[in-house]
């Protein structure tokens, strides 16, 4: 066991093969026994198990459909599924005739589908018989999209729809997987839309190898005996896809999948505490969620070995609760859907410093540089930027080359966050560039001021924003969801105007302060703080009129 970050850090070499293929990496070269890949509790409470041996027939079968269908190596796969063994299965079956699999997220409405599976010419789609009518509906302006595979229909279903049972039981389970090279397109990951037409980030097999590392820091040295791994996060996004599911079967360390309709607290807690689970990654969305509404018995339960969460900003209030309430130190870490995984803490064998997300991941040069590239020195604020090559590091947007090229400055690929670090290789983050708050020539990072609101015993939930002022160039905002029990009133603003003053700073106290009922967020959890913008600017724009 490594007890010293610099050590780990400096010592630190990649071991990419000649070849790599996810399918083999995740599932193959484990089947030969008899272990745990996946446990699936369904709607109903009913749990199944599959082995990796399991895995490698079924994913077999649906290879050798596909190939039956027409997909070959190269072609785009959408897969448009929960947290189930289908789409797991579908993944593998993916990697394994070397398609490039879409994962799609079973919320998105007609209108995202369309334009995703558009722009990424798929030719295939899987669906859940609950999301079937969204693809019928577009599916006569899918110009390339030739087959749909549904699970949890048989029999003939017309309009070349094929059911995934049938399909699954009638195919042989011999398959032989092509060979891939790391650099190989595997997957699209589209990002969640919120600057813009979403664009489509094209990960190589490789992503998987450069993911481990942050993994295997932000979980305590990941994988440890009787681990057992699980999150919220749908598998549509990297976050529960590649930094859950793909790392723990990688390292044959079984994987929970259930579907939560929706996040509640105490659910997710009897979910934990009913498997054993001993690693989860939750978004900082969930832990707020937890901390403000869960049963404090429920907590107690848990026996969890190791937290992780990333997306947003924790700060201390979350990090203290994590210590006091679950007994265990959240490990906070940093990255994004184009290079992900990149900073993380580990308290293992680096104390945790409040507000930070962490030090450089083994394997990843990460830097604050200026807009011509310079690394800057600690303390300096500059853009988040990592180097390439990486292998963690996207191919490039999906058929935009112009765009792919406005991310990198030099050899520095941007992040658009902008942030600190500080002597000791902590890195602080600030704000997305188009997050931060000047007012009267101060620069305000909202993440600190939401913290410091959490801290009020009235809030439940809270986004801070900008709003542009006449005199001071931008004030702060916050928009609050008070915590059950607790009445919107001017008094209670004033209260939370001052405790902010008093325990932040005086410059950065909301000067405005707004109840709502619910924060508007991306479907990975974040805060869509653009939306709130808009919504001031639509607000201030008709006072004018």
């Amino acid at each position: 066991m490594v007890d010293s970050y610099k050590d780990l850090y400096h010592n630190y070499t990649w071991q990419i093969p000649d070849t790599f293929n996810i399918a083999e990496a995740i599932c193959d070269r484990h089947a030969l026994g008899n272990d745990t890949a996946l446990v699936y509790e369904d709607d109903h409470g009913h749990v199944s198990r599959y082995t990796f041996r399991d895995l490698q027939r079924l994913s077999n079968r649906l290879a050798n459909a596909y190939t039956h269908l027409g997909i070959q190596k190269g072609d785009r796969v959408g897969i448009l599924l929960s947290q189930q063994p289908e789409t797991l299965i579908a993944h593998l079956a993916g990697f394994k005739v070397g398609a490039v699999n879409i994962p799609l997220f079973t919320l998105f409405g007609p209108e995202a589908l369309e334009y995703r599976l558009n722009n990424s010419e798929a030719k295939l789609v899987l669906a859940e018989s609950a999301q079937l009518d969204k693809i019928i509906e577009i599916k006569d302006r899918l110009a390339h999209l030739e087959s749909i595979i549904c699970i949890g229909r048989s029999g003939d279903l017309g309009q070349n729809i094929i059911s995934f049972s049938d399909t699954v039981e009638n195919a042989s389970d011999e398959f032989k997987t092509v060979q891939s090279s790391p650099e190989d397109p595997a997957l699209i990951i589209y990002t969640s839309g919120t600057t813009g037409p979403p664009k489509g980030a094209l990960h190589a097999h490789r992503v998987l190898l450069g993911h481990l590392p942050g993994v295997e820091v932000s979980h305590n040295f990941f994988p440890q005996s009787g681990d057992f791994f699980w999150t919220p996060a749908d598998w549509a996004w990297i976050g529960g896809l590649i930094d859950v599911l793909f790392p723990s079967l990688y390292h044959k360390v079984p994987v929970l999948a259930c579907r939560l309709k929706k996040f509640d607290p105490d659910e997710a807690l009897k979910l934990m505490a009913r498997h054993g689970v001993r690693n989860v990654f939750l978004p900082p969305t969930a832990l707020k969620m937890i901390r403000a509404a869960s049963d404090p018995e429920n907590c107690r339960n848990l026996n969890l070995r190791t937290l992780a969460s990333g997306g947003e900003q924790l700060g201390e209030e979350i990090l203290e609760w994590g210590r006091n309430r679950l007994g265990l130190e959240i490990n906070e870490f940093y990255g994004q859907t184009e290079a992900n995984l990149l900073v993380s803490n580990c308290s293992q064998i680096m104390p945790v410093k409040p507000g930070s997300m962490g030090r450089a991941v083994p394997g990843h040069r990460v830097a604050v540089i200026d807009r011509d590239g310079k690394e800057l020195a600690a303390g300096q604020e500059g853009e988040v930027a990592v180097r390439r090559p990486d292998p963690v590091m996207f191919l490039g947007y999906w058929r935009k080359p112009d765009a792919t090229s406005d991310k990198f400055i030099g050899e520095w690929m941007t992040t658009g966050d902008t942030g600190t670090m500080d002597e000791e290789g902590y890195f602080f983050f600030k704000g997305r560039n188009d997050d931060v708050i000047t007012c009267s020539g101060y620069r305000i990072g909202p993440s600190e001021v939401e913290d410091c609101l959490l801290r009020h015993p009235a809030v439940s939930l809270s986004a801070v924003i900008g709003k542009p002022d006449a005199v001071r160039g931008q004030i702060v905002k916050a928009f609050i969801v008070l915590r059950e029990g607790r009445q919107a009133s001017e008094e209670l603003k004033k209260d939370i105007q001052n405790f902010v003053k008093t325990r932040l700073a005086a410059h950065e106290y909301p000067r405005e302060v707004e109840f709502i009922n619910e924060i508007p967020l991306t479907v990975t959890g974040k805060v869509k703080r653009m939306d709130l913008r808009d919504m001031e600017e639509k607000r201030m724009q008709k006072n004018l009129d």
